[in-house]
């Protein structure tokens, strides 16, 4: 039998940290115990409050069945009570708010409810495979907007060919954003809305990551309008989560009502136990603020590293990662080739793995990007064998 993959599977290629874990897997193999900054994934436990809260669920939810296909009421209340308290938005759970398996589900299936064949999604590059991905997989394309630092890792929007403009039904954004760490002043919103609202276009903004910053607090763009704006938000960062999967949809009722009905396609819901873990996260600010304290003890370490060889420094505001420009003289792929020797032995994630070439340019070329997820004597250890390098 010929078994072959189908011409779009073939098309995708492989997934950027899917390459990451195999160059790991081959350090390992030499005997060496490579620290992992490579994929964002944390390393420190789900905190004790939201493991007892699933527990519980476990047991309270044992004859339920499966689950609703856009979550517990129960949940959807308590995303709109916790949007009212962090941000000041006023969002209905019946009709403005729905449950995702993870932020990734939600964002990979979102264009099959308003993208058609030959449409456009306008993406951010480097950024997210799921953005670009999904559109694919729901037969339309990609316009990708390359974020360079000239620019502050912002999006041009003057730049888009108008018959792109015309084509397009989603722009997707991402702040504070993985990979660049960028964290926009309010008139870059500004500029988002009124663009899409002159063509017509659904913003969907990615903001997995406004719960992790340093000092300033990031915004949610339904503080500023919720007509034609769609929010995807998860709890793997904000509550060391990423083993549960689970997340939310919310914004313009008419974006949601579209999701809606994709959803009932694909899965059957989150967990119901899962979403009483989500709960009580949602319910509790103090161990988020301890997160904060970590990541900002591992940041300063690992900028402090890097600035110590003579690598310029590059300290983010916001994300759980760093955005790491590399030496004059190495190319991304060079310099975490050179954090991989043995006497190091760190693993990064080069920027041009991150994005792809569009409009002549990698945006990603000329970085590295680290996820701040090792222990903190892993980050100290990683941070004394960087700063035994010779460039």
């Amino acid at each position: 039998m010929d078994i072959r993959p189908s011409d779009r599977v073939n098309a995708i290629g492989s997934y950027a940290f899917a390459d990451v874990d195999n160059i790991v897997a081959d350090l390992i193999k030499q005997g060496i115990e490579p620290i992992d900054f490579g994929v964002g994934d944390p390393t420190l436990p789900t905190p004790e409050l939201i493991r007892n809260a699933c527990s519980r669920g476990l047991e309270k939810r044992k004859s339920s069945g499966y689950p609703s296909y856009i979550g517990e009421r129960e949940y959807r209340e308590k995303i709109a009570w916790w949007s009212k308290r962090r941000f000041g938005i006023d969002l209905d759970p019946e009709t403005e708010v729905m449950s995702t398996i993870g932020s990734k589900e939600a964002i990979f299936n979102f264009p099959e409810a308003f993208i058609n064949p030959g449409e456009y999604a306008l993406a951010l590059n480097p950024g997210y495979p799921a953005w670009s991905r999904g559109t694919y997989f729901a037969e339309g394309k990609t316009y990708f907007l390359n974020l360079l630092p000239e620019n502050n890792f912002l999006p041009d929007l003057t730049s888009i060919p108008a018959d792109v403009v015309r084509k397009s039904r989603i722009l997707w954004i991402n702040y504070p954003n993985n990979p660049t760490t960028a964290f926009p002043a309010d008139s870059f919103y500004r500029e988002v809305l009124d663009f899409c609202e002159a063509h017509n276009i659904i913003i969907a903004s990615d903001e997995s990551y406004t719960e992790n910053y340093y000092d300033e607090k990031p915004l949610s763009i339904l503080e500023l309008k919720k007509e034609g704006v769609i929010v995807f938000q998860s709890l793997s960062k904000r509550s060391n989560m990423t083993c549960y999967r689970v997340g939310w949809a919310a914004g313009d009722r008419r974006i949601i009502d579209g999701f809606k009905k994709v959803k009932p396609n694909i899965d059957s819901g989150t967990a119901t136990f899962i979403q009483d873990a989500a709960i009580a996260a949602l319910d509790d600010e103090t161990h988020v603020e301890e997160l904060r304290a970590d990541y900002r003890i591992k940041r300063d370490i690992m900028v402090d590293a890097f600035i110590s060889i003579g690598s310029q420094k590059c300290e983010p505001k916001g994300t759980i990662y760093i955005w790491q420009r590399v030496p004059e003289g190495y190319t991304s792929a060079d310099f975490s080739k050179k954090l991989l020797q043995k006497d190091v032995a760190v693993v990064t994630t080069p920027g041009s793995w991150l994005s792809r070439e569009a409009h002549g340019v990698n945006p990603g070329e000329g970085f590295i990007r680290l996820a701040l997820v090792p222990a903190l004597e892993k980050v100290n250890e990683a941070a004394r064998r960087i700063k035994k390098l010779t460039l």
